[in-house]
């Protein structure tokens, strides 16, 4: 049985961050000529993958269990 940690909380965060549409679906503000929707993509992407990395540093156990 897997027990939960509350490291895995922040993959709930990534799944918000990426899949909230609601969120980031708006054309405004621009950044360097980049309507909003875009750019804030470009930046989840290396958010959510230290958060993964972050989640999985701390759960992993060396390949002992």
């Amino acid at each position: 049985m897997v027990k939960s940690s509350p490291w895995r909380v922040l993959l709930l965060l990534v799944f918000i961050i990426t899949l909230a549409v609601p969120f980031f679906n708006r054309t405004g503000p621009t950044l360097f000529g980049f309507p909003f929707f875009y750019w804030y993509q470009m930046a989840a992407v290396p958010v959510c993958s230290l958060l993964i990395f972050l989640v999985f540093r701390a759960e992993d156990k060396g390949g002992a269990e």
